[in-house]
């Protein structure tokens, strides 16, 4: 379970990955698949944290690894075969041994909203798998409103 103290304000300035949608994402309805999302909201993390925090080998290295504990994905729309799609990142909360990201996946053409997620990952070290606070290094790069690269999975010119 997440920890309770949050700190509510919006931290981090907004990640962003742009993805093209493959033909095997879509379903027999020619859009795609719901589980494909929660896909799309794993590559987008995992190059949050390569270029946020030097990539989940940064946390292993130092014991720590991180677990997802939620994913709500709310949709608004649809995307189908082709589509690019940006996918923007925001973190939300860091709390004392969990933290919770605002993902929002969008049309990149026509900017139109297709869903809305957040998901929280809780801390926990590499020997027992237990829950362990986050690392001040660690809060202090997801609290960084440094910009983040846009990663162009895409292949479009931006």
């Amino acid at each position: 379970m997440p920890d309770t103290q949050q700190n509510t304000s919006e931290i981090n300035d907004k990640f962003s990955l742009l993805l093209r949608v493959r033909y095997g994402e879509c379903d027999a309805q020619q859009v795609v698949f719901n589980a494909r999302y929660a896909d799309y909201i794993d590559v987008a993390m995992t190059e949050y944290f390569r270029v946020a925090v030097d990539g989940f080998q940064a946390l292993l290295d130092r014991g720590l690894d991180n677990q997802v504990v939620s994913l709500h994905i709310d949709w608004l729309s649809s995307a189908c075969f082709d589509d690019v799609l940006a996918i923007n990142v925001t973190t939300q909360r860091v709390g004392n041994t969990s933290y919770t990201f605002d993902v929002s996946i969008n049309d990149f053409s026509s900017q139109k909203i297709i869903a809305n997620c957040t998901i929280t990952y809780v801390m926990v070290d590499t020997q027992n798998y237990q829950k362990t606070p986050v690392p001040d290094w660690l809060r202090a790069k997801l609290c960084s409103p440094a910009p983040l690269p846009l990663i162009n999975h895409a292949g479009v010119l931006t």
